[in-house]
């Protein structure tokens, strides 16, 4: 059997038109994994009110990250791809699972290629029902309809994998050396809280309180909580973090249902309202700089600080296309391609 690989992100909008925001939107927020409730609703929130107001308010915010060779997201994971096929035989195909770049025509290029097994990489360090979960049913879908005599696995959560947060600490390390911040922020993207308890395996173990996560279950195979707290806590175990001087937010919320706390914009406008004149914030749920980092975090976030007193609002950028993570994701590609799935990122 031929190996390929199919890396796979968010999607973009294909410009900064509202028509194509609107499209884009349409897509993502329709997803049912993504605002999951039933059909009748998830079509009167989104296409009844949202896409009636949000796109030209996301087109603006779009316009003001896009960068000359398109969407920053697509761009990056462009360059990421091409990295990663330098130092591999194995083809690699890029696909995202919202826009243009569908997951068909990445399955379908790795066909044409005379691929016939097929390791699928969400580019997320935390699992998620809108993020890897809709990545593999949608796949398993395309399966199932178009590419039957293909094998496809995907590669899980790799959010404690040890190479991984060896990566992700070196880029923290390398912004903050020398800078003389007081306070780093953990910022990952916010889901609502429905989405814990509805993929909590065990059915009663998750409870979002100040312990669940922490007290070892198998339902942290698939809570996007506990996830996010243990990449805080391994980074901050091999950066040598004070306590105290950091802290996990949650940005990004949509709509009035409970989601993950704290949310990050508060958390910013807290801390300098309280005096901090100087933090850092850093956003692992992302591999790739994007809308929700560049302008909602470098932008936003920044100008909040700065009107609730703060000074210096420092972003460390995503892994992006780093010559280092590019050689970590070929190395468990390489892996997969002698061994398997598990022994890749074991």
């Amino acid at each position: 059997m031929k190996k390929g690989v199919l890396l796979v992100n968010l999607g973009s909008p294909d410009s900064t038109d509202p028509k194509d925001v609107k499209k884009y939107l349409d897509e993502f927020l329709m997803d049912p994994r993504v605002i999951d409730v039933p059909f009748w609703l998830r079509s009167f929130i989104v296409r009844g009110i949202i896409l009636n107001t949000r796109p030209k308010k996301s087109a603006e915010a779009y316009q003001k990250i896009w960068w000359e060779e398109g969407s920053p997201l697509i761009v990056l994971s462009e360059r990421l791809q091409k990295k990663i096929q330098e130092k591999t035989t194995v083809p690699i195909a890029l696909a995202m699972r919202y826009g243009s770049m569908t997951l068909k025509k990445g399955l379908q290029e790795l066909v044409d290629q005379g691929v016939d097994e097929i390791l699928t990489i969400p580019l997320y360090p935390q699992f998620a029902m809108a993020t890897t979960e809709t990545i593999d049913v949608r796949v398993e879908e395309l399966k199932k309809e178009f590419f039957p005599q293909l094998q496809i696995t995907s590669l899980p959560a790799f959010y404690n994998k040890p190479e991984y947060i060896e990566v992700l600490s070196k880029s923290i390390s390398e912004k903050l050396e020398g800078l003389d911040y007081e306070h780093l922020l953990f910022s990952y993207h916010g889901v609502p809280e429905r989405h814990i308890y509805k993929r909590d395996i065990t059915k009663s173990h998750c409870k979002i309180d100040g312990s669940c996560c922490v007290t070892d279950s198998p339902a942290h195979e698939f809570c996007y909580r506990h996830q996010c707290f243990k990449t805080t806590a391994l980074v901050a175990e091999k950066l040598n973090l004070t306590p105290g001087t950091y802290s996990n937010c949650f940005q990004s919320r949509l709509g009035f249902d409970p989601w993950l706390k704290p949310p990050t914009d508060r958390t910013i406008e807290r801390l300098g309202l309280e005096g901090t004149k100087k933090i850092a914030i850093v956003t692992p749920a992302f591999v790739s700089d994007c809308l929700e980092t560049l302008e909602e975090i470098a932008m936003e976030g920044q100008e909040i600080f700065h009107e609730a007193g703060g000074k210096e609002f420092t972003v460390i950028p995503c892994l992006n296309d780093r010559d280092d993570w590019a050689e970590i994701l070929t190395g468990w590609i390489d892996t997969w391609r002698i061994v398997d799935v598990k022994t890749a990122i074991a």
